[in-house]
């Protein structure tokens, strides 16, 4: 008798039980120290982290974000002691991420506000000391529709609003670790390889890596290549609707040099990407390039949308997609191209540019997880089981896996 197929539709199919004591609050002391779950035509094994090399195939590629986290949450305190809390989510004007950052003295972004009832009118300020003096930074709602607008004036100006933020901010901690950010998680919620402002929570998956473990993947010949998409606060928005279909799944923004996709196109060894983020980048990209080869849709359309890849023919090569998107870019003159992505992975989605990937234990019912289901079948079930059952830490400052395509 056949083993009975899960409906892949119903939210109920991505739950599981997961105790409050497996969650992991804070990091190990040495990151590459972390368990690491290895997943390949079925079997499961376990190891350490620090000897992820001798698990990868040589000529292998390995894909990183490489994007950094931000300090996105700011705190002021009224005259009346009420605390307002402005959660900064992306730049408004300007709205280039590298632009917004480096821009002195004044900038606008979307946010989230807490306890937005208490702000009823004028500017919220607040006064800290930085190596070179006393720095004064302001904050004006000018929109309280359904994107809150806030302008951002800092005095003196000299100050980018990188460094504002790194003097004002504080590190936006997923909302299960239940507990404020502290000192160490500015350095450890943070690879070591992170370079790009702009995210609101870390590529997890990422954060066991040391320089360590990256010399002892050289000297076996694994490669790597670094993209960057900005992690949105929506990846922690749970699904709430019964039929994961109704789920709007929230939109992130990426970038790749054209040098990044010619390298993906002409190598020859399995890709692994880095994190579900990595992933998703990756497989945007694929349908980015066969939107071009098959002209469904238009060629200035750089947004990939939640249910696209049901629409895409799903027998181009990657290599043909990437050519084709690379020569788009080099006659656009494009060094670098900027996108957007709603791409929701669920069973039934077939992979073009993931022969293994690295990732970390994601909640029950997340699309996170549905992805993992995607790329393992109904074997994730069996890895999360065995995870629990071997002592295995979970969500972002947990352990890894280390996945095969099943």
């Amino acid at each position: 008798m056949s083993e009975e197929k899960p409906d892949i539709y119903r939210a109920e199919t991505y739950q599981y039980p997961l105790p409050e004591e497996r969650i992991a609050r804070f990091p190990l002391p040495e990151r590459d120290q972390s368990k690491l779950l290895i997943y390949r035509e079925g079997v499961i094994r376990q190891d350490v982290f620090a000897r992820l090399s001798d698990h990868l195939p040589t000529g292998s590629l390995l894909v990183f974000n490489d994007t950094k986290v931000i300090p996105a949450r700011l705190m002021f305190r009224k005259k009346t002691g009420a605390v307002i809390e402005i959660f900064c989510l992306d730049p408004y004007d300007p709205p280039e991420y590298s632009v917004a950052f480096g821009r002195h003295g004044e900038c606008r972004w979307k946010c989230l506000i807490g306890n937005r009832k208490r702000w009823k009118e004028g500017p919220l300020e607040d006064i800290r000391e930085s190596p070179e003096g006393k720095v004064r930074l302001t904050a004006t709602l000018e929109n309280s529709g359904n994107e809150s607008i806030v302008r951002f004036n800092w005095d003196p100006p000299h100050h980018s609003f990188a460094g504002v933020l790194s003097l004002f901010g504080i590190v936006p901690l997923p909302p299960y670790l239940k507990r404020e950010a502290v000192e160490l998680d500015r350095e450890r919620y943070q690879t070591i390889y992170a370079r790009n402002n702009g995210s609101v929570a870390a590529p997890t998956a990422g954060l066991h890596f040391t320089p360590h473990v990256l010399k002892l993947l050289t000297e076996k010949g694994i490669s790597s290549a670094h993209l960057t998409l900005h992690v949105a606060a929506g990846t922690f928005q749970p699904v709430k609707h019964e039929d994961i279909r109704q789920h709007e799944m929230h939109t992130e923004h990426f970038s790749v040099s054209s040098a990044f996709v010619t390298r993906l196109s002409t190598h020859d060894g399995p890709v692994i990407p880095v994190g579900t983020t990595s992933v998703r980048t990756l497989e945007s990209l694929y349908i980015l390039g066969t939107n071009l080869l098959t002209g469904r849709k238009t060629k200035d359309h750089l947004l990939v949308e939640q249910w696209e890849w049901k629409h895409i023919p799903q027998d181009i090569p990657r290599k043909e997609a990437l050519d084709a998107l690379a020569k788009w870019m080099h006659s656009k003159g494009m060094d670098r191209l900027f996108a957007s992505t709603r791409l929701m992975i669920i069973p039934g989605y077939r992979f073009a540019l993931a022969d293994a990937m690295i990732t970390n234990f994601h909640q029950p019912g997340s699309t996170l997880l549905m992805l993992v289901a995607a790329y393992t079948g109904n074997d994730w079930r069996k890895i999360y089981t065995y995870a629990l059952e071997n002592g295995f830490r979970f969500l972002s400052y947990g352990d890894a896996c280390l996945l095969f395509r099943y």
